[in-house]
């Protein structure tokens, strides 16, 4: 599938944290650029075209709305990175399986991938990244009857808190809280599963994860997310950002340019608070 901007569509889900009454979630992203930093903008006269390579599989980043268009955070994020570039008429998108995403871009069928690739030493020497546009955090969530009105941190020192055993979000837990009672799960829904009964006072997991599924029907209501969101770059990575060829480095430089502005002016917060918006922070 590919889709030039004038065709694709997104899905709106605009809404915001405080209108929806979401507990402990910050509706803005972080800050991601020194308020001093300046990236000069390339010459992008002789780009022929700029096409970005996504899936189609990874909601609320990229899905296919019900009209059948491609659709999501990614899809609303490059529209804008385009429009800032003034090089809206030569931008695409186009989706591809995931396991091709590296050897499409190599086979020179777009210029560049947005869609969640973790930044990895391995990838950092075959190609460039932009920078981060969105780090992501640990978060912990509580069983409401356990934690009661406290969703501070301290309320969990004594209590059983669950982590999906042999994960990122194991061995972050046991380094960042030595003396926290942690409980080891094998899979993630038996995690859950004990959060929900309240056979653990909480959990420790991905923050975008626990965010959809505290709020969605799954949860019941039952869980909270507690405060504090916590980042690691040893045990988390530094977050979702964009790759393209090092061959390309005016592209990088451009892609910088405007992820600082859309930063800088609230666009990028504005689109993270239509697709996340309880928050996720």
């Amino acid at each position: 599938m590919v889709a030039s901007f004038a065709q694709a569509q997104s899905l709106s889900v605009a809404k915001s944290a405080r209108a929806s009454g979401a507990e402990n979630s910050t509706a803005d992203l972080p800050l991601l650029f020194d308020s001093r930093e300046r990236i000069a903008k390339p010459d992008l006269s002789a780009l022929a075209r700029l096409r970005f390579l996504t899936t189609v599989d990874f909601p609320p980043f990229n899905f296919i709305d019900q009209s059948g268009r491609l659709s999501g955070f990614h899809v609303d994020l490059v529209r804008e990175i385009c429009r800032d570039l003034e090089i809206e008429d030569k931008c695409q998108i186009q989706a591809v399986a995931y396991g091709d995403l590296l050897s499409a871009l190599e086979g020179d069928q777009g210029e560049a991938v947005i869609a969640g690739l973790g930044i990895t030493p391995e990838l950092r020497q075959r190609f460039s990244f932009s920078r981060v546009y969105m780090p992501l955090p640990a978060r912990f969530a509580g069983n409401r009857r356990l934690v009661g009105a406290d969703t501070t941190l301290t309320t969990l020192a004594s209590k059983a808190v669950g982590v999906v055993a042999g994960t990122s979000h194991d061995a972050m837990a046991h380094s960042f809280f030595p003396e926290m009672a942690i409980k080891p799960f094998e899979t993630r829904q038996a995690m859950l599963d004990a959060l929900k009964k309240g056979e653990v006072a909480g959990v420790f997991s991905d923050g975008m994860q626990l965010s959809f599924w505290t709020t969605g029907t799954e949860a019941a209501g039952c869980c909270v997310l507690m405060e504090g969101a916590y980042f690691s770059q040893r045990f988390l990575g530094e977050g979702l950002a964009i790759l393209n060829r090092k061959a390309d480095p005016a592209l990088t430089q451009a892609l910088n340019h405007a992820l600082l502005n859309l930063s800088r002016s609230g666009r990028l917060n504005e689109i993270y608070t239509r697709y996340f918006p309880t928050g996720i922070y």
